[in-house]
């Protein structure tokens, strides 16, 4: 027996498609804003759990923020964590990679007038690795 052919769907059940995609696109958008930029939650998400969710995603971005930028980190001090917070929710949304979110996070540091242990630029990337700090080149 050979497999029956889907029918061709007729092209209002395709425009029904994009549009709950569209409307699914949306509902995740805002998911996301909650998670990651301090949105509200969406209706039926429980607030305290998306409350947790988005503070634990913001420590792991902060974490590996403070591995790729350790001077960023030696300048926030003790504020770090407060200071993370305050620049993650001063933001739309989380640059595209970490790279980028570490970089930006040492100038938005700079801009708050915190002053770095040493200026990043004249060291060796490979300096800021954890675990090589003070080495020479």
């Amino acid at each position: 027996m050979t497999p029956r052919r889907p029918a061709v769907k007729p092209p209002q059940d395709e425009q029904a498609a994009d549009a709950a995609r569209a409307a699914l696109a949306e509902r995740q958008g805002r998911v996301v804003a909650a998670l990651v930029a301090g949105g509200e939650p969406p209706p039926g998400f429980d607030r305290e759990r998306m409350r947790v969710q988005a503070h634990s995603l913001l420590a792991k971005r902060r974490a590996i923020v403070a591995k790729l930028r350790p001077d960023a980190a030696e300048a926030a001090g003790p504020d770090l964590a407060a200071e993370f917070a305050a620049y993650a929710q001063a933001r739309a949304e989380p640059p595209p990679g970490y790279r980028a979110d570490a970089g930006d996070f040492a100038a938005w540091l700079r801009a708050r007038g915190r002053t770095f242990p040493e200026d990043e630029r004249s060291r060796p990337w490979w300096s800021r690795l954890p675990g090589l700090r003070g080495r020479a080149s």
